[in-house]
């Protein structure tokens, strides 16, 4: 469709067969807009990636994907994330060092700013789309951009109208985005020049002086996990989940780096979706329409879903190229390890439409510890599953610097700290609801050591680690005995088909036995110390959870 302006769309009676473009084009301009303002609405991704090459602001690579910097960038940037603290919002957001509060003075500030920013562009893009595959808890969002790569992405990522359904399409909460637009800081209450700013009151995403695609998608997740749990007793979660051709769901929660994407993506299962959901009293639902995947050091061989869905349509993000060509090095670091590509979810072959499974039957923690004192896996109480949900413990090798190989810890309340506007006491009580409710087994994975901590161990094999997950969900891990772990609690299978039994208990694989407990004890007193900030609003059934340091 050619550009067209404001004034075009609300009056041209030659575009009475466009109802839709002309009664969201009249909303639009009560936001403020110019009638001059050219409008690129609900483009196809044929038109936004051929918009953005003739614009220079992308590139297509060899397997037509288009190919874009995000600039200034490259990463969310949590210290820059803002909730408008007022009467909605002031006793019930967890006020932290991620939820960073905002007067409203400065939100109504900076919206005003950002139209009229966009106001004096001669062209912005338009995009209506829903989160939530339920429609019983759907979420009507007008997506506003400064460039057409912003609204591709917004298009791949978010659950994609029909043509009747834009008819009479009300927006529930707009997002507003311009990453050439920067704050004043002195003026604006923001750090610095970038920000998101979230106004749950006026039910608007501001985004500013960034083009990390990611705060759109972030920004709308954290709404929902604001909404859903209150207003919905639907319990939201950043994870991946499959279903079973018997209808039977497996959830995976991890952070980065431990295997989310990978252990979900089982060409035996459906795949629902690849990071946020919700979990109702009947099913699980993916909340979007598309997937953000990490490239670096992408292969077929180890992604193959992934890789081959960098295809026209999708977007690539801070990627480099096999010099002198127009070949994706995946490699590539030069601008960040955050490489990223984005994509719709049918572009997955195995993927569940519409993407609304079952209710659960196991769930899944995953974490790459890196000591080494962590079982491959366990079985977890309610409690233990409560206070290790609360956790969101991973561990990572402490840096490149030469010498360095001290793991570190790592700690994301219910692995999503940064977009949890509720206290994470929150979301583990309907957690731990919800598994006594539908009776749902909860296991812990390490895809990290074994035989000793990073620099002394080995990385736990792929194929034990899907030999145990398999176990666990056909349920041949019910009729084995266990053992219960002395410092953590949770119980651990003596026997596992396809794996080793002298991998199954950690303590076990380490030549030094004394240095296993003494790291055991190091890391268990880890968790200790990060619980302490959400004992306050946990129950007692979790605090008893707590590892135990003789």
């Amino acid at each position: 469709m050619k550009l067209l302006t404001f004034a075009q769309l609300t009056n041209d009676c030659s575009l009475m067969s466009l109802p839709a473009i002309q009664v969201n084009a009249k909303k639009l301009l009560s936001l403020g807009f110019s009638e001059h303002t050219g409008i690129h609405y609900q483009l196809s991704p044929e038109d936004l990636v051929e918009q953005a090459i003739i614009r220079g602001q992308g590139v297509l690579n060899n397997t037509g994907a288009l190919c874009i910097k995000t600039g200034e960038f490259t990463g969310r940037s949590p210290q820059d994330k803002f909730i408008v603290k007022d009467a909605l919002t002031e006793n019930t957001v967890h006020w932290n060092n991620f939820n960073i509060p905002i007067d409203e003075q400065y939100f109504l500030q900076l919206r005003k700013k950002l139209l009229d920013y966009l106001g004096q562009k001669e062209e912005i893009w338009v995009r209506d789309a829903f989160a939530c595959a339920d429609a019983n808890y759907r979420l009507n969002i007008r997506v506003i951009n400064e460039n057409p790569w912003s609204n591709l992405f917004a298009y791949n990522m978010f659950l994609r109208p029909l043509e009747n359904e834009l008819e009479n399409f009300e927006p529930d909460w707009h997002i507003i985005q311009a990453p050439g637009f920067k704050a004043d800081p002195t003026v604006d209450g923001t750090r610095q020049h970038n920000f998101a700013v979230v106004s749950f009151t006026h039910k608007t995403i501001l985004i500013g002086g960034t083009g990390y695609t990611g705060e759109m998608k972030k920004g709308i997740f954290t709404i929902l996990n604001y909404l859903l749990p209150q207003e919905k007793n639907v319990l939201s979660m950043h994870c991946s989940a499959n279903m079973g051709n018997e209808g039977d769901v497996a959830i995976f929660f991890g952070l980065s780096g431990t295997g989310k994407t990978t252990l979900s993506a089982d060409p035996n299962r459906k795949l629902i979706g690849d990071d946020e959901h919700g979990w109702t009293n009947s099913n699980v639902f993916n909340f979007e329409g598309g997937c953000y995947a990490k490239t670096i050091d992408l292969s077929e061989e180890k992604e193959p879903e992934i890789f081959h869905a960098i295809k026209p349509g999708a977007l690539l993000e801070n990627i480099g190229f096999i010099e002198g060509t127009n070949q994706i090095d995946f490699s590539f670091k030069g601008i960040t390890e955050n490489t990223r590509v984005s994509y719709p979810l049918h572009y997955i072959s195995n993927a569940l439409e519409p993407s609304i499974g079952g209710l659960p039957k196991n769930l899944f923690f995953l974490t790459c510890d890196a000591y080494g004192v962590l079982p491959p896996i366990s079985k977890l109480s309610p409690g233990q599953a409560m206070y290790q949900f609360i956790s969101g413990y991973t561990a990572r090798v402490a840096g490149t610097e030469a010498g360095v190989t001290e793991p570190k810890s790592t700690f994301s309340a219910c692995f999503g700290a940064p977009f949890l506007p509720l206290h994470p006491g929150k979301y583990a009580e309907m957690l731990g609801n919800k598994m006594k409710e539908h009776a749902v087994n909860v296991w812990m994975i390490n895809t990290g050591w074994s035989g000793g901590s990073y620099g002394v161990g080995n990385r736990m094999k792929l194929g034990y680690t899907r030999a145990m997950i398999t176990a666990a969900l056909n349920g041949s891990l019910n009729q084995v005995e266990f053992e219960k772990h002395p410092v953590f609690g949770m119980m651990m299978p003596t026997s596992c088909a396809d794996v080793p039994a002298e991998i199954l208990n950690p303590r076990n694989t380490w030549k030094d036995k004394l240095a296993y407990d003494e790291t055991a004890k190091k890391l268990a007193k880890a968790f200790i110390d990060n619980f302490q900030k959400y004992a306050a609003g946990v129950n007692e059934e979790i605090l008893a959870a707590a590892p135990i340091i003789s």
